[in-house]
């Protein structure tokens, strides 16, 4: 068995917007992140510090179609291995994007699949965290670091 696992959750508001909510640090850092030391575009490392965490992880941003995909690769169980991590912003209509996150290549053994467990919800969690930001402006994640 291969772990990975896909995600996915629709979002009231145009791919642009969605999108951009996603690679702009000012964004992010409204509901998923504490800092981001730059936007995600092709080719660049940027750094992701989340409040739950000590160390901060390098995001290689891998590819990037506006408003449709992002592709990036991060750390996984402390650094022994990159995962990769594909977004997609799917176009329902013209106000309605649905978003796919999907994680792959974890490790085969039992701690990787243990881990790609806690993303898959991790991920999970920072869809609900987006959904809110975007069509409400509701920063879920203030005041859940413990």
């Amino acid at each position: 068995m291969e772990p990975k696992f896909q995600v996915q959750l629709k979002i009231r508001k145009p791919p642009a917007k969605v999108f951009e909510a996603v690679v702009n640090p000012k964004d992010l850092s409204g509901y998923f992140v504490q800092a981001a030391s730059g936007p995600l575009v092709e080719g660049a490392t940027v750094k992701w510090k989340f409040a739950e965490v000590p160390s901060e992880h390098d995001v290689l941003v891998r590819h990037i179609v506006k408003d449709k995909r992002i592709v990036f690769e991060w750390p996984a169980e402390g650094g022994r291995y990159n995962t990769r991590v594909e977004m997609i912003f799917k176009q329902l209509d013209g106000e309605n994007t649905l978003v796919q996150i999907s994680e792959s290549g974890w490790g085969k053994d039992p701690a990787g699949i243990e881990a790609s467990y806690g993303n898959a919800g991790g991920w999970m969690h920072m869809m609900c965290c987006l959904k809110a930001y975007i069509e409400f402006g509701i920063n879920l994640r203030a005041g859940g670091a413990f």
